[in-house]
């Protein structure tokens, strides 16, 4: 049995070690969308092909996402403080390995390290926030959480585009040593070292687990790439993730039927709202992620841009959603969630609607930088409700268990929408633009395609932007089935 306690001593002030503790998951979400921009600058220097560099970035995610069930329960067990501090050294070493490495299979090693140091970090965050603020003031710290997320996924391509075309691709990584230094720092003197669990460790929870895991997100991961089919031999897509889903299954089974300490207890999804919140989170992530692809190829293949400047076109979605966080984050403490993520979605939805609808040749700038506006306030309404919701009603011992499900159910719509998108794009393209190449979509930033082809590709890119936009609406239908927190019902009470 495990020797548990829900009341820890509190800091008078959270507040500090959370902002510690940002700092650090902003650094590992920039990370996840930074290397797409360098990807032919790395090809180039070393040497090698297209497919190679790829894994760059694949092999990040995957080693990112699949210890996020695991790693969560550590937390939980060990401490969250010392799991992150752990997971940001191991993150920042393999940042430095990264710069200075001159081959692409070192280089996709140490991303490897750099993704078990981010896995180590993420679902820490949410665990301290969890385990320091009331339930009735969560929001506002879920929504720095939240404005975190989706500003790093933004920001990364820009940073990306400045940092390679002003000092090398290099220093994307080299970047990482002096801040995770100061985060380091920081989250030492001010995150406070919370009661641990004693769990006894389910060891075989978390063999099927990162098998399970391994195989689906790999399996998605690189369907695209293998057109859906055979990988090697008799290894095939399918058969990955067949096989992914069927040991999966295995997985909750034996979550049901461990009377100890489950990996992930089961009893999480008795609460409504957390189970809610983690189909919803696979919407936005889903989202988030397929919609930059289209529009980053669309504004390099067809308006010329580089990568800068393609990059500077999300400026206004960052600036809105953090600007409109700390507002919706007070909202969250006293509006019930399924009023917030319905705005969330909604608004998100018809900005990608719309912006699908204004993708052309002769697009005038200030029409894309509206639309980009218009979903950087949609997905301010996401990520602290959805953040908040799903934790609220959470047992302090099960925090970490908890934030490890949560951003491991995250991870896993990023990568479905990067698969999604992917095989969306080559459909599209090849309707609009039979006969011609899919290479015509991978040219160099700054040589925009003939006057002739610019009108059929941008209508492929216009059609694959849809993807998100239908993956907001699902997520709109979802969050009508939440319940109204547990603190909003005693207040509601006592008014009464």
């Amino acid at each position: 049995m495990s020797q548990t306690t829900d009341s820890p001593t509190l800091p008078a002030n959270p507040w500090p070690a959370l902002w510690a503790m940002v700092i650090g998951f902003f650094m590992i979400l920039v990370d996840s969308t930074i290397v797409s921009v360098a990807t032919p600058a790395i090809r180039d220097d070393l040497s090698t092909d297209y497919n190679s560099v790829i894994w760059v970035t694949s092999a990040y995610l995957l080693a990112y996402a699949v210890p996020l069930l695991i790693t969560g329960r550590l937390g939980d067990r060990l401490g969250p403080k010392r799991v992150y501090l752990t997971g940001l050294t191991v993150f920042t070493v393999s940042s430095l390995w990264c710069g200075l490495t001159g081959s692409v299979e070192t280089l996709i090693v140490a991303r490897v390290f750099q993704g078990l140091g981010a896995s180590m970090m993420t679902p820490q965050t949410m665990a301290v926030i969890t385990r320091t603020f009331p339930a009735d003031s969560r929001g506002r710290a879920m929504a720095l959480w939240g404005a975190t997320a989706g500003v790093a996924t933004l920001v990364g391509p820009v940073l990306g585009g400045i940092l390679v075309d002003q000092a090398g691709w290099e220093w994307i990584f080299f970047i990482n040593v002096p801040v995770g230094i100061i985060g380091f720092v920081l989250a030492l003197r001010l995150v406070p070292a919370l009661e641990t669990h004693t769990h006894s460790f389910d060891w075989l929870g978390v063999a099927l687990s990162a098998v399970a895991m391994f195989l689906i997100v790999f399996g998605i991961q690189e369907g695209e790439q293998y057109d859906w089919g055979t990988i090697t031999g008799v290894v095939s897509v399918p058969l990955l993730i067949g096989a992914g889903l069927v040991v999966l299954a295995v997985f909750v089974y034996w979550q049901s039927r461990n009377r100890r300490e489950p990996l992930v207890p089961l009893r999480l999804f008795r609460d409504r709202n957390f189970s809610v919140a983690n189909v919803a989170i696979s919407t936005v992530s889903f989202s988030v992620t397929a919609m930059a692809f289209p529009f980053m190829l669309w504004t390099q293949t067809v308006l010329g841009y580089d990568a800068t400047q393609s990059g500077l076109l999300f400026v206004p979605m960052a600036v809105v959603t953090a600007a409109m966080a700390p507002v919706v984050g007070r909202m969250s403490d006293r509006l019930p969630p399924r009023r917030l993520a319905s705005i969330g979605f909604g608004v998100s939805s018809v900005a990608l609607v719309a912006t699908a609808l204004v993708i052309a040749p002769d697009t005038p700038l200030w029409q894309l930088l509206v639309v980009n506006a218009m979903l950087g306030f949609g997905n301010a309404f996401l990520w602290a409700p959805l953040a908040s919701t799903a934790t609220r009603n959470l047992p302090l011992s099960a925090a970490g268990a908890g934030s490890g499900v949560y951003n491991a159910t995250r991870q896993v719509g990023a990568v479905l929408g990067s698969a999604a998108i992917a095989a969306a794009i080559t459909a599209r393209l090849s309707a609009n633009l039979p006969g011609v190449p899919d290479s015509a979509g991978a040219r160099t930033s700054g040589a925009s395609l003939p006057e002739q082809l610019a009108g059929p590709f941008s209508d492929a890119m216009s059609e694959a932007l849809l993807v998100p936009a239908a993956a907001f609406l699902v997520g709109l239908l979802v969050v009508q089935l939440f319940a109204a927190p547990s603190h909003a019902r005693r207040e509601a009470t006592q008014r009464g």
